[in-house]
């Protein structure tokens, strides 16, 4: 009874003993969420967390004056709506959803109730707290050192783990937020990798077509990433 759980799509829930996520189970419920949709703006309570399963979630910051700038991804590995396990009902970020795609929500008081109650849920969840503090970390160092085409093919490959899928939608515009670049910058860097023969990019549909290849044009934060994850189609 205390084994994983090895049947859901995110592992941080999979993750828990089966007793565990079985006492979850009623105060989870599956949503679809669709590209573009807004969980939370920053500064807005959290009146719900997300485990998402086949979506992927943008964690963004904003400046007046200036682009979003993405400073941290959350997929099929995490949750949407940590900082409630620091005891803080406020998000200071705003979370875009940046691939459509399944999960599953809880609401914010159960989720609380839940934590005190669970050891091997305050477990998992302080673990993926303390990645994503490293992962926003790496991505700032990264958006102010390296390249904009590494830096493409780093969060193409980051984006590819956690959709699990090399397969996905995305335009130039939204792209530029993702990096802090503006459109023609983007546009450089994936027509760059596209001659390469690493990815194929029309119309805002991304294939990745040479993983390693597209793994070794990444800059050194892919595989430095506190949240190791690894898809190959």
């Amino acid at each position: 009874m205390n084994a994983p759980v090895t049947n859901i799509p995110n592992s941080l829930l999979a993750a828990l003993p089966r007793k565990s996520y079985q006492h979850l189970l009623s105060g989870l419920v599956p949503v679809t969420l669709a590209l573009g949709d807004v969980l939370y703006e920053a500064g807005a309570h959290i009146r719900d967390v997300y485990f998402p399963g086949q979506c992927l979630v943008s964690l963004l910051t904003e400046v007046k004056g200036h682009r979003a700038l993405e400073v941290g991804m959350v997929g099929c590995e995490g949750m949407v709506g940590f900082p409630l396990a620091l005891g803080i009902d406020v998000s200071p970020v705003r979370a875009l959803v940046q691939g459509a795609g399944t999960a599953m929500r809880m609401k914010a008081s159960r989720f609380q109730t839940e934590l005190r109650a669970s050891l091997p849920l305050q477990s998992g969840v302080n673990r993926y707290v303390y990645a994503m503090m490293g992962q926003i970390s790496q991505t700032a160092a990264c958006n102010r050192f390296h390249l904009v085409e590494a830096r493409l093919a780093r969060w193409l490959l980051m984006t590819r783990d956690r959709m699990r899928s090399g397969e996905f939608r995305m335009t130039h515009e939204f792209l530029g937020h993702m990096l802090g670049v503006r459109r023609v910058g983007v546009t450089e860097a994936a027509s760059a990798l596209q001659r390469r023969k690493l990815i194929e990019y029309n119309r805002g549909a991304i294939t990745i077509l040479d993983d390693r290849g597209l793994e070794r044009a990444a800059c050194s934060c892919y595989n430095e990433t506190p949240l190791k994850m690894r898809y190959r189609s």
